[in-house]
């Protein structure tokens, strides 16, 4: 199983950024899907989440009203679309997907299939 996420980088304060998390090795369209983040120094923690059919979603309240995640089962991939940005944001951003199939969770516990990590720094 592969999950690669990408589209991290340098943005200013009140910027967008697109991650993507493309994911081979599993059938893609019966796992719930997750982002999380790690700060420097800060365990990691919830995101978002989606189920595996798309129909429910899941927000950190720190994000909600800013991420909004996504999938398309069609192309096996799962983004994270971030908007208004904060310093507070900086973090490594990983997306991951569920143990279990047809499932849905925002528990990191329930996540045990993992990507390497893209980078997001916001400046102030």
């Amino acid at each position: 199983v592969q999950l690669q996420a990408s589209g991290g980088g340098l943005v200013q304060t009140g910027g967008s950024l697109r991650l993507s998390c493309a994911v081979s090795g599993l059938t893609f369209s019966r796992y719930g899907m997750g982002w999380f983040r790690q700060a420097p120094g800060k365990e990691r923690e919830f995101v978002a989440a989606i189920s595996w059919s798309g129909g429910r979603s899941y927000y950190a309240d720190a994000v909600k009203g800013r991420f909004t995640i996504a999938r398309d089962n069609a192309k096996n991939t799962v983004n994270l679309q971030m908007s208004s940005l904060k310093p507070e944001d900086t973090a490594v951003y990983y997306c991951a997907a569920n143990k279990w199939t047809l499932g849905a969770s925002n528990s990191i516990s329930d996540f045990d299939k993992w990507g390497q990590g893209t980078l997001v720094t916001v400046s102030s």
